[in-house]
């Protein structure tokens, strides 16, 4: 690789894809116009070096030919120094090197390492994009080859030259059609790394969206119900702190270990982002932690009874984690938005899904609770990431209720109770 071609306007410029990453080579990566690239001096003087030594060697080996004179050497020389330019301007590259080949074997000059002037051009043209270019001056070099060994030699040196055999044309249709190919499975290779490289960068857009609406999603779950609660506890201290001042204190310390909760659930979730490569610091919450649901929602002045029905099976911890924040989120829109103070919360253990109901008795207390009312929304996201329903509305008798199903694995509620029988 060139050093002019490794280099940018201010530098050395940074290998792609960094440490560790696979990609195409960079010549693969290059600009399809050229522009923004050194000339490639190093792999045009070798080149030209090679064309030069391989050439007299060519003309020993060949003593029927015209010898190599100063005019043979001037266009050997032409043909490929026009490389300096293959990358800005392959077209006329292309076509410059194919049409001096031809006056170089118009000549009578030897044949020899010539030729592989015009397969790097015709190779940067179509690896470049421009391909009748590439085709049309590989085609015309051919078409006038044939002209001269058959048509022409008779009034072209060297004198008493015969008609070249028509096999000698098999050689090189071989030839061409091996640059073509050549050329053009570069050039699809190309194309192919572009397209993965533009997958790669859409997927990890993707992640990051999905990132951040996780993110946003568990923000708003746990800070909802902690805030509602601590909502809920200031009105009661506020009402009580002249009346009942025991009252107002044990409102207090609920707001303190409400809030406590709620910063260290909101730095486990912080923490996630300032380092995504850790294992997080703190387990994530599941249904075990029900209870703590329960007692702080009978902080805020709300009674729920669980029940549990089926035999409980280990959850994957992203089910076990979106069953929590779905009773989590209808605990609290039952806090803001319920006049009843009693709800009720069903866990369904099935064979192939988690079913979770909280029922309320209502009504709706039509005051404005100050949420974002983005709860039903972030539930159903959830459940809809799992493969799940939510189901949410008014229930005939009255109140409200949510319905959440979860599918599970098949064959995790079998492989849950052995491995919780194992624990035991």
């Amino acid at each position: 690789m060139d050093e002019q071609r490794e280099r940018g306007p201010g530098g050395p410029l940074p290998a792609r894809g960094g440490p560790g990453r696979q990609g195409p080579p960079r010549w693969i990566h290059g600009p399809r116009d050229g522009v923004g690239r050194g000339l490639p001096w190093l792999t045009t003087l070798a080149l030209t070096a090679f064309v030069q030594i391989g050439s007299g060697l060519a003309a020993h080996a060949q003593p029927d030919r015209e010898p190599l004179t100063a005019l043979a050497r001037v266009l050997l020389l032409l043909a490929t120094a026009v490389l300096l330019f293959r990358h800005r301007h392959p077209a006329a590259v292309v076509s410059a090197t194919a049409g001096l080949t031809l006056v170089y074997l118009g000549a009578g000059f030897p044949y020899g390492p010539v030729f592989l002037a015009v397969a790097v051009a015709c190779f940067a043209a179509v690896v470049a994009g421009r391909r009748r270019a590439a085709w049309g001056a590989v085609g015309a070099l051919w078409a006038g080859h044939l002209l001269l060994s058959h048509w022409l030699y008779e009034w072209l040196p060297p004198g008493g030259d015969g008609e070249r055999p028509w096999g000698g044309e098999l050689v090189v249709a071989v030839w061409v059609v091996a640059i073509v190919a050549v050329s053009e499975l570069v050039r699809v290779r190309r194309e192919q790394w572009a397209e993965e490289r533009a997958e790669r960068a859409r997927a990890a857009q993707r992640r990051a969206d999905e990132e951040r609406l996780r993110m946003a999603r568990e923000l708003h779950d746990v800070l909802a119900h902690s805030i509602s609660v601590i909502n809920v506890q200031a009105g009661v201290g506020l009402a009580l702190l002249d009346s009942d001042p025991e009252q107002a204190r044990t409102a207090l310390t609920t707001i303190k270990d409400a809030s406590k909760e709620a910063l260290g659930e909101v730095r486990q979730v912080l923490d996630t982002l300032r380092a995504p490569g850790e294992a997080p610091r703190a387990p994530a919450p599941g249904l075990d932690r029900l209870p703590e649901l329960v007692e702080q929602a009978g902080s805020a002045g709300l009674t729920v009874d669980v029940a549990t029905e089926g035999a409980p099976a280990r959850l994957p911890p992203g089910v076990d984690l979106a069953a929590f924040r779905i009773v989590q989120e209808a605990l609290t829109n039952v806090v803001r938005h319920s006049g009843s103070r009693h709800a009720r919360v069903l866990v369904l253990y099935e064979g192939d899904a988690l079913t979770l109901r909280v029922d309320d008795d209502g009504p709706a207390t039509g005051a404005e609770a100050g949420g974002s009312g983005n709860g039903l929304a972030g539930m159903r996201e959830r459940a809809a990431a799992l493969g799940g329903t939510i189901e949410a509305g008014p229930c005939q008798e009255g109140g409200f209720r949510v319905t959440a199903v979860l599918p599970l694995p098949a064959g995790r509620g079998a492989k849950g109770r052995t491995a919780h029988r194992e624990d035991q």
